[in-house]
């Protein structure tokens, strides 16, 4: 039996215990919660990832590596293992001598000329990059040439091929059918024929893709227009005649970022500036005489651009968007189609009207060498070069 005093003593620490359990709990929730205020606060501190944008590309083709720029895969020296092994050439079409010159770019020598079929216009590395096609435009067949080796092939079938590219997915080949104005879609390893789109428009001849490759421009060289192509549906979406009477737009490239197409025009002297999302009316950049090709440095600052009717090469800067120098060629010339080396310090074009290749150096616009070669010289290829695939042409990498 517990005296009464004892009973109280006993009731009144169980209630000051409980007091005391209820500060701590009450101490140790506050605590909590300003850590957690705390934690809060700093992860608001810290500024969130940032998420790159993905570009929803054409359906199979390879993931845009940099949606600021489409030649990010084009740096200086970053070669495929495809090519890594091929050796240094410049393949040349003689329109004219229905031959292919062989140019070894060290010695700029012609090592070696291939007899072809009729009028070859371009040398077109296939989507793969292990084929380079020789496109014979009036002999209505393909010859396949292996960079590799230099072996020729047999050549395959295919009617007016005046200039060949692939979809970026790598799934087709399409012919440029010029004369036959059509843009025909192939298998781009069989070269079989798969779908045929007749176009309104005379003399199609040039192109270029979009950042996701989900559309391409093409000029219509004898009608002065430009259509605008569904890639996947295969089908004209979007026509319009250039503000130029006589206009003959030629070679089409996309800016790096991808918003703008440019389009040389060898009436106009100069090129066409397109927004092809909205495919709206261009404005227009003087250039100079016979504005004819338009190639990417390695860097994807600059854009070189051929005056065939002067013998000169106008610099484009992006960043700046304006025109920062102009290369004259010694004595003149008509500098047409080519692309850039490898390491990107060499511009390699043909003389179309000279029988010749000019070699320019693209630091100072100094000429490096002027090499004879057949007759009519157009889309010459400069192979290997850096990219993950070709979209065709003398060269487009992505």
């Amino acid at each position: 039996m517990h005296h009464p005093i004892e009973k109280h003593l006993r009731r009144t620490l169980v209630a000051g215990a409980a007091l005391l359990s209820l500060a701590v709990l009450g101490g140790c929730d506050g605590d909590s919660r300003d850590r957690a205020n705390e934690a809060l606060a700093t992860k608001a501190a810290v500024p969130p990832a940032e998420k790159k944008p993905v570009v929803d590309g054409l359906p199979g083709m390879p993931p845009v590596l940099d949606p600021k720029d489409v030649y990010a895969a084009d740096r200086p020296g970053r070669l495929s293992p495809v090519v890594k092994d091929f050796p240094s050439r410049v393949y040349v079409p003689n329109t004219n001598s229905n031959t292919v010159s062989v140019i070894d770019p060290s010695t700029y020598e012609v090592i070696e000329t291939i007899p072809v079929g009729t009028q070859p216009q371009h040398v077109v590395p296939s989507w793969d990059m292990k084929t380079l096609w020789v496109n014979n435009d009036k002999g209505n067949s393909l010859t396949p040439i292996d960079p590799r080796t230099g072996e020729v092939g047999k050549a395959v079938d295919v009617h007016d091929p005046y200039n060949l590219y692939f979809t970026p997915n790598g799934t087709y080949a399409i012919v440029m059918a010029s004369l036959d104005r059509e843009l025909v879609f192939r298998d781009a390893h069989t070269m079989k024929r798969m779908k045929t789109v007749p176009v309104s428009c005379y003399g199609v001849n040039h192109a270029d893709f979009s950042l996701d490759g989900r559309y391409f421009i093409v000029s219509c060289e004898f009608s002065g227009e430009l259509l605008k192509v569904d890639t996947e549906r295969m089908k004209v979406i979007g026509q319009q005649k250039l503000p130029f009477y006589g206009a003959m737009p030629q070679d089409v490239k996309v800016s790096p970022d991808g918003k703008k197409f440019y389009v040389a025009d060898m009436m106009a002297d100069g090129v066409w500036v397109l927004d092809g999302d909205t495919f709206g009316r261009p404005t227009f950049l003087h250039t100079g005489k016979g504005c004819h090709g338009l190639y990417v440095s390695r860097d994807s600052r600059e854009m070189y651009i051929s005056n065939r009717g002067e013998g000169t090469i106008s610099v484009f800067d992006f960043a700046q968007d304006r025109l920062t120098k102009k290369w004259d060629l010694p004595g003149g010339g008509s500098p047409d189609m080519g692309g850039v080396s490898a390491d990107g310090k060499v511009l390699w074009l043909s003389g179309r009207y000279n029988s010749e290749v000019y070699a320019i150096d693209t630091r100072t616009g100094v000429q490096l060498a002027r090499i004879k070669v057949g007759s009519g010289p157009h889309g010459l290829a400069v192979y290997p070069q850096p990219g993950r695939y070709s979209l065709g042409h003398t060269g487009i990498f992505r």
